[in-house]
């Protein structure tokens, strides 16, 4: 986000009930903001993401296109791209399957963004030796690329996955 002291909402969005919106934000597209959610200052949120009810996201974090995260969640690093999360503190918990299937993505793009979901989250690599393997599936598949430069863009660190033991 730019500190400029203006923030941009763009088209198409659901913001309900006491949504809170803070200063020198930028939010896509086609987003919604379930009630009592909050976004504070420089936060970014891409098209299409969905944040649930009483979440809340600290200044200076990023939500990626297309990702979910889950009522009362507070998330305190990025959340890269298709991405679902939940807990407080959030932790990744797999991509946003049904957000996808409801926006028309294809069972092969869905299926390419898991497999980049796996490489980075499941692999035990070091980030910057997932994103190189994930250079030629980002090449082939548009939303691997988008998944793939949410990651690389995160200014916090991205939301680890949460401990499914």
């Amino acid at each position: 986000t730019k500190e400029d002291g203006v923030t941009r909402i763009g088209d198409h969005n659901l913001l309900m009930a006491y949504v809170h919106v803070g200063h020198d934000c930028v939010l896509g597209d086609h987003i919604i903001m379930v009630n009592n959610s909050s976004v504070s200052g420089h936060c970014d949120v891409g098209d299409w993401a969905i944040i649930s009810g009483y979440s809340g996201l600290p200044q200076f974090r990023s939500v990626g296109a297309h990702a979910f995260v889950g009522g009362m969640s507070l998330v305190l690093k990025d959340v890269p791209a298709f991405v679902s999360v939940d807990g407080n503190p959030a932790g990744a918990v797999g991509i946003n399957v049904e957000g996808m299937r409801r926006r028309g993505f294809s069972k092969t793009d869905i299926e390419a963004v898991r497999s980049a979901y796996r490489t980075i989250y499941r692999k035990g690599l070091l980030l910057k030796e997932a994103l190189a393997e994930l250079e030629q599936p980002a090449a082939e598949v548009p939303a691997v690329a988008v998944f793939v430069e949410s990651v690389k863009a995160s200014r916090n660190g991205i939301m680890r996955e949460r401990n499914r033991g």
